[in-house]
């Protein structure tokens, strides 16, 4: 973000749309490349400090590519519907969110179909004991990989899943000649998984909530 108003003015103008909006809460993520700075403002008026994740790039060389995936997790490349299906499971035990009905999967499944034959973005599914517990994908821009939109299943973490997720997108973002990866992990969960993956730390991003209504 940046503005050349000062923290408050950003700010007022932030609440005052999310009022606008018949919202009482704004959350709103802070990033140290932000001008104004607004953290400091956020704290002034009592907002609370919910969520941080971390910042990581790193090269894909040979070494990410060829990474073996954990003892007993799977990652597939998201191709049919039946994938998609669990795909969309997954998303909303870990997200909360509804579920799509039949023309929603099928226009998510004809997105993915075009996006695979362009080489643009795509998904990946872990399993473990075949069955579906972890998902992410990836976007692909002028040689960089950004990967995003990583869950797993909260019974099935920390068996390897997640790592499995990282390491088959990685691999296929290597075939498709991406040359560097960008991701953001959660530090209360992710991120420690991808800074042993060979990540470089670049920084933090904060979220804050603060009641508006």
């Amino acid at each position: 973000m940046r503005s050349s108003r000062r923290a408050d003015e950003v700010l007022d103008h932030a609440i005052s749309r999310t009022v606008r909006w018949g919202e009482d809460t704004l959350t709103f993520w802070t990033n140290p490349s932000d001008e104004p700075d607004l953290e400091d403002e956020l704290r002034r008026r009592g907002a609370e400090h919910i969520d941080t994740v971390a910042v990581f790039a790193r090269p894909i060389d040979g070494e990410a590519a060829a990474a073996a995936p954990p003892n007993g997790a799977i990652a597939e490349l998201v191709t049919d519907l039946d994938q998609i299906r669990a795909v969309d499971a997954i998303n909303v035990a870990v997200w909360e969110q509804l579920a799509l009905d039949d023309e929603g999967l099928r226009a998510e499944f004809d997105e993915l179909t075009a996006s695979l034959e362009s080489r643009t973005h795509g998904r990946v599914l872990a399993r473990l004991a075949g069955q579906p517990v972890s998902t992410g994908g990836w976007t692909l821009a002028d040689g960089f990989a950004r990967l995003w939109g990583a869950a797993t299943l909260e019974d099935h973490r920390g068996r390897g899943a997640y790592r499995a997720v990282l390491s088959e997108r990685l691999r296929i973002a290597a075939q498709w000649g991406a040359m560097t990866a960008l991701v953001k992990g959660r530090v209360s969960t992710s991120a420690p998984i991808i800074a042993r993956a060979g990540f470089e730390h670049y920084g933090d991003e904060r979220a804050y909530r603060l009641i508006v209504g």
